[in-house]
């Protein structure tokens, strides 16, 4: 995976805010997985284009504003249970909440300010929507549409937690939880799911989402 287009893949639907009016999040509790993916994803490239040159000139304003909407769309724990995996067998919802939390803003301080380096008016549209097996959630299929470059292929997989709630994303068939999981298994053998979180919050562990698997 290219890190501009892994950014984007990530951080359209992710950074979804939760809505402020009571109306509005009506219908966004009856939208489809597919529309809510598709329209929160344009939401955001909108408000990426609007306020571009006030993010590239503060660097904190775009974490801020990354911070403020990913958790209202975004499983983290979830995620952090999957890329754990046997390492996550019995770990407290604390250690996975540390972990959740630190490989989350790990991602985003890496690839959100790729963001801004996106030309063209990128777009996103919807191919299809799939039930997961054994009632796990579903899958939206979609294409990043860019001016000038071939479409990129980007699945969204989510779960219904109290709203659809994505917890992989695949770019071009390369999942980011199995990505990790890869990545993350040596460190787990060899240190505690709260060791390991520390060392992403300090840098000591830089993880590749761009990795080839």
């Amino acid at each position: 995976m290219k890190p501009l287009i892994l950014s984007l893949a990530l951080a359209l639907p992710l950074l979804a805010a939760a809505p402020v009016h009571a109306q509005a999040q009506q219908a966004a509790t009856a939208a489809t997985p597919g529309k809510q993916v598709v329209d929160t994803g344009t939401r955001v490239l909108s408000t990426l284009q609007q306020r571009r040159a006030e993010f590239q000139k503060d660097p904190a304003a775009l974490r801020g504003f990354i911070e403020g909407e990913l958790r209202a769309s975004f499983d983290r724990e979830y995620a952090a249970r999957l890329v754990l995996g046997q390492h996550g067998r019995g770990a407290s919802d604390a250690d996975v909440g540390l972990f959740a939390d630190a490989m989350t803003d790990n991602l985003m301080q890496r690839y959100g300010s790729a963001l801004l380096a996106f030309d063209g008016r990128p777009r996103i549209r919807l191919k299809s929507e799939t039930p997961l097996p054994n009632n796990r959630g579903m899958r939206v299929s979609t294409e990043i549409l860019r001016d000038g470059g071939d479409p990129i292929p980007v699945d969204y997989l989510l779960r219904n937690n109290g709203g659809w709630k994505i917890f992989d994303v695949m770019v071009e068939g390369v999942s980011y939880v199995q990505t990790f999981r890869t990545q993350f298994d040596a460190p787990l053998r060899q240190k505690s799911i709260a060791q390991v979180a520390a060392d992403l919050r300090n840098g000591n562990m830089r993880p590749a989402a761009d990795a080839k698997r």
